[in-house]
């Protein structure tokens, strides 16, 4: 089970991720309490083994913005979290994951559109970029996408991660306020969340 710790925001929280095996790390470059410079997120990268996989994370971004900030820090995949047409991804040259929101997943024909990943959030509430709720997962299996190109967000916790995995069966998995206390990440959350996933 592939796991992607977003929202990383210091070297500590993303050595304790990597150090309890997750396979992605997330940098947010959107409007998001969690956002950081491009600066700080390659201080950061830089400081991770290249075993584990930087993704960027942007909102409706400017390509050569995000071509700047993914050179600068070094990413290995990008993150496309708002209203990007295809044509966007087909210009960038990484490996892309799309985010779509549950309901976006059911009503559109996003099985098209050309990624590496999707990842399916709940919807978004302030901030583009899911609510931190759960959805109702059963509403996933009747996508028509290969399984093998899923990533599940939305509320995940160490409480509900299991069973999310059980009725899902993605490739992956997504969380950054599950392993938060008070909007900050949480060592032990992030320790518990990985064991808890990789089970």
């Amino acid at each position: 089970m592939l796991v992607k710790i977003c929202g990383i925001q210091t070297i500590e929280a993303g050595t304790t991720a990597v150090e309890a095996g997750a396979d992605f790390i997330g940098f947010v470059f959107a409007p998001s309490s969690r956002r950081l410079s491009p600066f700080q997120a390659a201080g950061i990268a830089h400081s991770l083994p290249s075993s584990v996989k930087k993704v960027g994370v942007f909102v409706n971004e400017q390509v050569e913005t995000i071509l700047t900030i993914a050179e600068t820090v070094k990413l290995d995949y990008i993150q496309l979290h708002g209203d990007e047409a295809a044509e966007i991804a087909e210009v960038l040259p990484y490996p892309i994951i799309k985010a779509f929101s549950i309901d976006e997943a059911i009503h559109e024909q996003i099985d098209q559109y050309p990624c590496d990943y999707y990842l399916i959030d709940s919807p978004a509430r302030k901030y583009r970029g899911g609510s931190g709720k759960t959805f109702d997962w059963e509403k996933m299996l009747t996508l028509p996408i290969d399984r093998k190109k899923i990533l599940l967000a939305g509320g995940l916790t160490a409480e509900n991660i299991q069973e999310a995995i059980e009725v899902v069966k993605p490739a992956g998995v997504d969380v950054s306020s599950g392993v938060e206390t008070d909007g900050v990440k949480d060592n032990t959350k992030i320790r518990q969340f990985l064991s808890l996933a990789k089970a």
